[in-house]
């Protein structure tokens, strides 16, 4: 199965891991641990009346981790288009390679200049409804792409959509995760 690296653990990117790992990918979140959903309640997700922040991302990790996924705290210090993929560099010195890359770290952009991707009429980061951008298997999802109008359960959508693109490219049709 293809790998995929998803840079941010917030609502974006755990939801994208949990679909991902879920469908036997071999998916590693990086992160700081330090969303600002972290420091939230939220009152707005369909089914949950009310759900402190940390709440809600502690049960994300846990699921993520449920499915496979490995989630490590760190900082990221630099993106790389390869030939095969990405190259993703931790702070630490570590290197880490993937075929696809899902970048979810909130209102920062980190790496989209760096990767040379555009903006949006909205400032954000240029990316589809999918969150597909300009260069294949990169995807950028969440806040960053959104900047003037984002909740905590757009960007876990947008997290959803952004695993279903790459789900359904490397099955070769549409791919839907329904549970039954």
């Amino acid at each position: 199965m293809p790998s995929v690296i998803i840079v941010g653990d917030g609502p974006a990117g755990l939801s994208a891991a949990i679909f991902l790992a879920k469908n036997g990918y071999d998916t590693l979140v990086l992160g700081n641990n330090d969303s600002a959903t972290r420091y939230a309640k939220l009152y707005n997700y369909l089914g949950i009346p009310a759900i402190s922040g940390t709440d809600y991302l502690d049960i994300g990790r846990t699921q993520v981790e449920s499915f496979g996924g490995r989630i490590l705290v760190t900082n990221v210090s630099a993106v790389t288009k390869t030939n095969s993929g990405f190259s993703v560099s931790l702070e630490d010195g570590a290197v880490h390679e993937c075929d696809f890359l899902v970048l979810a770290a909130g209102a920062a952009k980190p790496f989209a200049r760096e990767l040379g991707l555009g903006e949006n009429e909205d400032g954000g980061v240029d990316a589809d409804r999918e969150g597909r951008t300009a260069i294949p298997g990169l995807y950028y999802v969440g806040w960053a792409t959104r900047p003037k109008r984002t909740q905590a359960i757009i960007s876990a959508g947008e997290g959803a959509a952004a695993a279903l693109s790459i789900l359904s490219q490397e099955k070769g049709n549409d791919f839907h995760d329904f549970d039954s």
